[in-house]
């Protein structure tokens, strides 16, 4: 999960080991607590918090002030990009940037824990220090976002038993351990130390999930132990049920939402007199899922709850003030009681600063607003990114679609079907294989716990795919053994409400007719693992075979500029620019283009690998504007 970094580089401390972090060069040690235990024992910043409201009014270093922030996640643009876009956030009249940390895309095994390249927050901050911004930090530990597991690790929820966002004892001690990682980086860039760190976020949203209070006090108390001086707040939704169970005495409570300002702001004024009204996220925009509409709010819409935010003297921060990309498998998934919602690759969500940069007229209004309200002079606007000319690449056909897979990686044998769980991996495909007698005749053949996607194939010959809500098709024998191959796809894990956390692959098993299928040979394939050299490895590893499997493109560039991807004729499969994987395709969209950042592009050759799962198409086109799918009105609600 990453813009092609892919050496693991650190390690988590062992116990009592200290953890040595800085910020701008002033070296902090923290000594991590016992994972469990209370961690009040690291000394408070001796400075008071910048941001704080003794008599009701938001003050910054004791002067009135109100948070114009805007949200961008480092995890979800490329680092050399970072400094531009946070600077059209600046343009924009912003003052603050907020960001999520996501779990897993430090830790993504356990023990293994990275803060490099991509991940490297303290540079992060720099940079947002460096364009005039103050940051809010929302650590979680889980973050929804539209990502991933909402941004829990894998391997943390597959634990047997395991209850997320709980006192459950277990996870307890699984988030003090990461805190003991993580929060000596970003308390070493609270503004007390000279950085730009001015509130951290309590959790997320969690009054939307639970109740249980002693669980958000002991996070609060664990972030409090570790250093974090600045102000505390939590963000919930603006309902009398989800503000009970997201919020905290003590703790500045927010709330999130896209429309009816005035609502919120007197609900939060009506529970919490003497604090300042603060829009964690005010919603301007929204998500995609594969294969429902794309979701637009018009400016006029957006623009006019904006200003009610203003005009209540609220602080806001515009969510998404540029999206970015779910680079990789980071898109997560919803679920709406009936059926799975895989999100889409682009994070765009009809921000003011599109994918790639562009300033929108979303962008230019909201502008005005803000330069408004707090009468400071304009800064420059930078220009739109430049683009590479549209252009045709011609596919070569690669190595078979069953055949390449099982040459990649080494087959394990199960006697049932193991989830990704027991196979230790988060995401991408899983290759089950068997060898069952079927009886002459037309049997139902029942995949059991199906957790998202499988291409089912008799002998190599197609049979048809199943998914969560249809786990069944007809198999017809001959009285013969039959090679069965089912190709799992993992969608994306579900980020958001009570099915959080749950397990991928098969979880149940497969059936032909009453009888269940034993004796399996099973090839797992992280594709966002995968190192360059195997990514440019896989289209040969086998002869081409059939319409579908692996194909590569020749792009030759002159200056590297960004660019948009489109697959015509492709069916769904997975995309890499120079063994960087930029994320899945589909066609039933909305999107159909997937972005190219320029610094993943070289002056001269450039490799395009595309494994199709379905279809291959006769081109692969590059053009110079985003086509993310007919628009609809984004509709707020509150489930």
């Amino acid at each position: 999960m990453g813009w092609g970094e892919r050496e693991v580089v650190g390690v988590e401390p062992s116990a009592g080991e200290q953890v040595s972090v800085s910020f701008r060069g002033v070296a902090m040690g923290v000594a991590p607590s016992e994972p469990g235990t209370d961690p009040r024992h690291i000394a408070q910043p001796s400075a008071p918090a910048l941001l704080s409201y003794p008599q009701g009014e938001l003050l910054r270093g004791g002067r009135p002030h109100r948070v114009l922030a805007g949200s961008l996640h480092y995890f979800r643009v490329h680092p050399a990009q970072w400094a531009d876009r946070l600077g059209r956030l600046a343009a924009m009249g912003l003052n603050t940037v907020d960001t999520y940390v996501a779990w897993n895309v430090h830790e993504p095994h356990r023990g293994q824990v990275r803060f490099d390249g991509g991940r490297d927050l303290g540079r992060f901050f720099d940079l947002a220090q460096d364009a005039g911004l103050d940051v809010i930090v929302r650590p979680g530990p889980y973050i929804c976002a539209e990502w991933d597991n909402g941004g829990l690790p894998a391997w943390l929820t597959g634990m047997p038993g395991m209850r997320p966002r709980s006192s459950y004892r277990p996870y307890l001690d699984e988030v003090a351990r990461w805190l003991d990682i993580l929060m000596p980086r970003i308390t070493a860039a609270q503004a007390a130390y000279g950085g730009p760190v001015v509130a951290v976020q309590v959790e997320n949203e969690y009054g939307s999930y639970g109740d249980d209070r002693g669980y958000l006090e002991w996070l609060r108390d664990a972030l409090t132990g570790r250093g974090v001086g600045e102000l505390l707040y939590t963000a919930d939704g603006p309902t009398e049920l989800m503000q009970d169970g997201g919020s905290l005495p003590g703790t500045l409570a927010t709330a999130t939402f896209g429309s009816e300002p005035a609502a919120a702001a007197a609900l939060l004024r009506a529970r919490r007199a003497g604090e300042p009204f603060l829009c964690a996220e005010f919603w301007n925009g929204w998500f995609d899922h594969w294969g429902e509409p794309h979701h637009v709010r018009s400016v006029d819409s957006a623009a006019a709850a904006l200003a009610g935010i203003l005009d209540a003297g609220g602080s806001v921060s515009v969510y998404m003030a540029h999206g970015g990309t779910n680079v990789g498998l980071g898109s997560g998934a919803n679920h709406d009681g009936v059926r799975l919602q895989p999100t889409v690759t682009s994070y765009d969500s009809d921000a003011p600063v599109a994918e790639n940069g562009a300033l929108r007229p979303k962008f230019h209004r909201f502008r005005e607003l803000l330069l408004a309200a707090t009468g400071a002079d304009p800064r420059p606007l930078p220009p739109d990114p430049p683009m590479l000319t549209p252009r045709t690449l011609l596919p070569v056909p690669g190595a078979g679609l069953l055949e390449g897979l099982t040459a990649l990686a080494p087959a394990t044998d199960w006697p049932h079907p193991p989830s990704f769980e027991e196979l230790g991996q988060a995401s991408g495909l899983v290759l089950y294989r068997a060898h069952p007698l079927v009886p002459a005749g037309t049997h139902e053949l029942t995949v059991h716990g199906l957790h998202d996607r499988a291409q089912v194939f008799a002998d190599g010959v197609p049979l048809g795919v199943l998914d969560r809500e249809s786990g069944a098709l007809p198999l017809t024998g001959t009285g013969r053994r039959i090679a069965l191959d089912l190709l799992v796809e993992n969608q994306g894990r579900i980020n958001y409400g009570p099915l959080l956390g749950q397990g991928k692959g098969i979880l149940g098993g497969v059936r032909i007719g009453p009888r269940l299928v034993h004796g399996w040979s099973v090839h797992g394939l992280p594709l966002d693992e995968w190192p360059q050299a195997e990514v440019e490895r896989a289209p040969g590893v086998a002869p081409p075979a059939g319409g579908c499997g692996f194909a590569t493109a020749r792009l030759d560039v002159g200056t590297p500029a960004d660019t948009f991807l489109a697959l015509p004729g492709f069916g769904k499969g997975f995309v890499w620019v120079n063994g960087t994987l930029l994320g899945r395709h589909w066609e039933v969209g909305p999107q159909t283009t997937l972005y190219v950042p320029a610094p993943l592009l070289a002056a001269g050759r450039n490799t395009v690998t595309v494994l199709e799962l379905e279809r291959f198409g006769d081109r692969i086109e590059l053009r110079d504007r985003p086509e993310l799918g007919p628009p609809q009105e984004y509709v707020e609600t509150f489930d």
